[in-house]
Parts: C-alpha cells; sequence; structure tokens
C-alpha cells in the first residue's frame, strides 16, 4: 500500500490506511467506503510472488474458501461486519500476493517485495475502472489498506 500512496499524486477522497494485522476498529472505514482495496499475503497455490486481484463476488468466495493468509481472518470478519449493517463496499477487491512462506512478521519477503509494482499496477487500473463506471460522482471515495 505504502508503494502504491508513494508512486503518485493522489485525490484527497482517497485514504490510504495501513492496517497491519487488522482490528474491528476499521469496520467503519470499510463500511463508509465506496471503494475499497485490501494488500494482503494470499495463499493462492502459486509460486512466490504470484499477484492475483479478486473482486466483488470472487473476493467474498475467496474469504469463506478457506485459502486464507494470518491477516485475512480478521479481514473476513470486518467484511461480515459491513454486510450484515447491509453497507459492503460496492467495490471491493482483494490483491493478494503469494509470499513465500507464511507466518508473522514486519516486512514481506524478497518474493513479494518484487511484486509490488505489479500489485500497484493492478490497484491503479482497479481505481480507474472504478472512476469511469461512476463519472461526475463527487461522493466516491475508497479506502486503501
Amino acid at each position: 500500500m505504502r508503494f502504491l500512496e508513494s508512486g503518485a499524486a493522489w485525490p484527497d477522497e482517497y485514504e490510504f490506511v495501513d492496517a497491519g494485522t487488522l482490528s474491528f476498529t476499521l469496520a467503519d472505514a470499510i463500511a463508509t467506503a465506496d471503494n475499497l482495496i485490501i494488500f494482503d499475503a494470499a495463499e493462492f497455490g502459486e509460486t512466490p510472488g504470484h499477484v492475483r486481484a479478486l473482486e466483488g463476488d470472487d473476493l467474498d468466495e475467496f474469504l469463506v474458501s478457506g485459502k486464507r493468509s494470518v491477516h485475512e481472518v480478521g479481514f473476513a470478519d470486518l467484511m461480515d461486519i459491513s454486510r450484515l449493517q447491509g453497507c459492503l463496499p460496492g467495490n471491493r477487491a482483494l490483491i493478494g500476493i503469494q509470499p513465500g512462506d507464511f507466518g508473522w512478521g514486519d516486512r514481506p519477503g524478497d518474493a513479494v517485495n518484487a511484486a509490488l509494482p505489479r500489485a500497484a499496477e493492478i490497484a491503479k487500473d482497479l481505481l480507474d475502472k472504478w472512476s469511469a463506471d461512476s463519472p461526475g460522482d463527487e461522493a466516491m471515495h475508497g479506502v486503501i489498506q
């Protein structure tokens, strides 16, 4: 997320939140976002550094499939809170990067670091697509975590 944030000038309505291991304090930010992009390590069964974006229903299915990282458990709970409140972000995506190994740590591994430019490119493409789908919508805003 920090890689993406530092790579361009962003409109004020976009908020970048370093969620770390996620907590329930993020429920309001998710519930009020029109657009939500989450960056995380994700188990795709691919080679380390593989990047995949999951949007909307595909993201929802992934969260209930059991293929999770150490962080996605909290993210799935946060999405369930928004769903139960009837305020799930209309545009939502997970940009996942397959790590070399899963576990707790404060720094991404080499494969994940090498994949960051591709993950940022995918995020920019999603935001451009979502903006094009909502031309002139001044209320459009997003949270990128």
